[in-house]
């Protein structure tokens, strides 16, 4: 064709350039060839600097490219250049591969069995053995676990299930005990329908073996057959071999396991900081997972006599779905919807709620006692089964025109609250952390079980089924309000433009990475914050008084909002709903500073939950931080000192001899600008903590609330 034509005239000059350059450089026997200096590639040139070096060195010429206009190559010559570097010979055969054995993989790249070396990589190692004690409890031979953290920094998990075997093993020939604690992927959890296990929360993973590997020291002790047995390990590796104590007659046949070890600090470089809270969380998780099982956490470096944390709940998951939703208004009179059955040799438990004045749902699955975050087969095969029975009943009963769209999923799960655990024999995760259920027989199970219990349910009870198609269709309309609210934004509003609000104090800086915004609550505080600031990289944006809470709010009231769009057009936040874009955002550190008192916590909340809300990867991503300010100001001769905390308080005064004024801040507005600077809004002095979406989740997973922002500030 003509362009093609056109564009092979065009690349013709630098494909004969090259190719004379190619010729000259193998030292063909050629005649001298001529092209126009104007069209000579640099390659070229490059090829005749070698050429000319060649023929110096050996004498000889072999070809040459000479330009037009008279010219000849001879004319410059060429600078001396080193000789090409050797290509460098390195032996690879087959001593060069290493096999790493037993339990050195584990230590050699732990983040692949633990996800990582920080604190969460660390908290497993708990969670690991704890699964092993819970399978237990699903297998319904223990009723306790106890989890003890020790003064030295070593933890100990023990159960009163059946104790792991310890005699020796046929295919090892040592101690069953030795084998699960050495080997990865042994245990009873591997064998089908023949192993020691129906179902098992530890299955994907490598379970104990991978604790014991990662551990300085590791004891095993287990009752089991009238006797104690004992083991010890270091680093993985046997340390004292197996010793066998009869139990006395007197202490009857008691069995179970203990565990205690103390993970390697050389390997966990953060150091052995073990948080109660995220480990209370896990337990009071599984204790409502497996109703009847109780669960104790003591902690020794409370010192003594310290009462230790137990969880127990006999109300399963249907209790738990009440906690969630607590001070939440039930849509209808039945409240919590409870069911269990087993269908494919799965067992499935299912825990419904909705609540009137809530306006999104939040679903929460688990496998064999292990949370999935990211969802999976079975909270799939829900969705379909609550979509599709409320439909189909609604029809049935004359509620829903026949002939009428059917409703969308996600307004028919408006307020919802749902529990749905499976247990299985042969689980399968995607991913070595099990964030995802990946069993695709599961989907099919969950939704006929769900679909027949709640299918009967509805038919019973029509003023339910009424009032959950009533909040479907409001919501729907809900929706589409909001959506022509949207296109109104994007074309009118001050969302779609460049203005920002003029309560903003914007920053010079024009670079996202290197800005920084203080959310502050009042003008009174806002203008301490605007004087003592850096102008350079960090803006100030006040607020008045508490924003409206989105989440008892449809989208038509929030972007009517005033505060919600000084908020929405000074981030860059976009449009709800559309696709997260970093570059759209104007400041990659959103600061919450707001007063340490009860008024301040809950615009802490509302400013959490409208982010979480509005564009969970704005929190989710690493961008929103809290910032602490002091609480006390202690004058003391010349020298003023901040204290962030009571307990600072206390040590201060202790500290300090003789006289000394106390000052209590009762908000950042009677704080000067210059204090303000140095205690809560310099990088090299003040006190910042990100804002981890892991931990809202986990502390409400209906959403975030006063409880979860207690961990966050912990």
């Amino acid at each position: 064709t003509p362009a093609s034509r056109k564009a092979s005239m065009t690349r013709t000059p630098r494909l004969v350039s090259t190719t004379l350059a190619v010729l000259a450089a193998t030292g063909c026997g050629c005649a001298a060839l001529t092209v126009p200096a104007a069209r000579l590639d640099p390659s070229v040139a490059h090829a005749r600097v070698r050429l000319a070096q060649q023929q110096r060195r050996s004498g000889t010429v072999a070809c040459a490219a000479v330009p037009s206009a008279g010219t000849a190559a001879s004319q410059s010559p060429a600078p001396e250049e080193p000789p090409p570097p050797q290509r460098r010979r390195q032996a690879y055969g087959a001593e060069q591969i290493t096999v790493l054995e037993g339990l050195e993989p584990v230590r050699k790249r732990p983040g692949m069995y633990i996800g990582s070396t920080g604190s969460r990589g660390l908290h497993h190692l708990v969670f690991e053995v704890v699964d092993n004690s819970v399978d237990e409890a699903l297998a319904g031979w223990a009723t306790e676990v106890n989890v003890t953290i020790h003064a030295s920094g070593a933890i100990s998990v023990s159960d009163d299930g059946r104790g792991i075997p310890c005699e020796l093993h046929a295919k090892t020939g040592k101690p069953a005990l030795e084998t699960v604690l050495t080997v990865l992927h042994a245990g009873g959890k591997f064998g089908g329908g023949g192993s020691g296990y129906k179902v098992s929360g530890g299955l994907h993973g490598v379970g104990v073996s991978v604790v014991n590997a990662l551990s300085e020291r590791l004891d095993a002790e287990v009752r089991r057959g009238g006797a104690l047995h004992r083991m010890a390990f270091a680093r993985g590796a046997v340390a004292e071999p197996m010793q066998l104590q009869p139990l006395a007659a007197s202490e009857g046949r008691p069995t179970g396991t203990s565990i205690t070890f103390l993970p390697d600090v050389s390997i966990f470089k953060g150091g052995l900081a073990w948080e109660v809270d995220v480990l209370s969380r896990k337990l009071d998780q599984q204790a409502y997972l497996n109703a009847g099982l109780r669960i104790s956490l003591f902690d020794e470096r409370a010192g003594p006599g310290a009462a230790p944390l137990t969880f127990e709940h006999r109300g399963g998951i249907g209790e738990y779905v009440d906690r969630i939703c607590e001070g939440k208004v039930p849509l209808f009179e039945d409240g919590s919807l409870v069911w269990r059955a087993e269908k494919g040799g799965v067992q499935v438990d299912l825990a419904l709620r909705w609540s009137a004045d809530q306006y999104s749902d939040s679903l929460l699955g688990f496998a064999n006692g292990v949370l999935t975050p990211q969802g999976g087969t079975h909270i799939d095969g829900l969705k379909l089964a609550i979509t599709r029975v409320v439909n189909a009943v609604g029809r049935e009963s004359g509620k829903l025109r026949e002939k009428a769209p059917s409703l969308p999923g996600d307004f028919v799960r408006e307020g919802l609250c749902a529990i749905v655990a499976v247990r299985l024999g042969e689980a399968e995760f995607e991913g070595q952390t099990k964030q995802k259920l990946g069993s695709p027989e599961v989907r099919a199970i969950v939704s006929e079980v769900a679909g027949e219990r709640l299918s009967e349910f509805l038919q019973r009870q029509p003023k339910a089924l009424s009032a959950i198609i009533d909040k479907a269709q409001a919501a729907q309309k809900a929706a589409d309000a909001a959506k022509a609210a949207r296109e109104l934004v994007r074309r009118k509003s001050v969302l779609g433009s460049t203005l920002l609000p003029g309560k903003l104090a914007d920053c010079a800086c024009g670079e996202p990475d290197e800005s920084e915004i203080f959310i502050v609550e009042g003008d009174s505080a806002g203008g301490s914050a605007k004087q003592g600031r850096s102008r350079h990289s960090q803006a100030i944006l006040p607020l008045r008084g508490k924003i409206l809470n989105i989440e008892k709010a449809d989208d038509t009231a929030m972007y009517q909002n005033a505060e919600i769009q000084a908020l929405i057009t000074a981030l860059g936040l976009g449009i709800k709903g559309d696709d997260f874009d970093p570059s759209q955002l104007r400041y990659h550190k959103i600061v919450l500073m707001t007063d340490a008192d009860v008024d301040g916590a809950h615009i802490r909340t509302l400013l959490l939950t409208f982010l979480f809300r509005y564009n969970r990867a704005v929190v989710e991503d690493g961008y929103v931080y809290i910032a602490y300010p002091p609480l006390y100001k202690v004058r003391h001769r010349s020298k003023v000192h901040y204290a962030y905390t009571d307990a600072e308080l206390a040590q201060l005064s202790e500290r300090l001899d003789g006289k000394k004024t106390v000052q209590r801040f009762k908000g950042l507005g009677e704080m000067m600008p210059a204090e303000l600077w140095s205690t809560t809004m310099d990088p090299s002095t003040r006190r910042l903590k990100r804002v981890a979406a892991a931990a809202l989740r986990d502390a409400c997973p209906g959403l975030v609330h006063d409880a979860a922002m207690t961990h966050v500030r912990r």
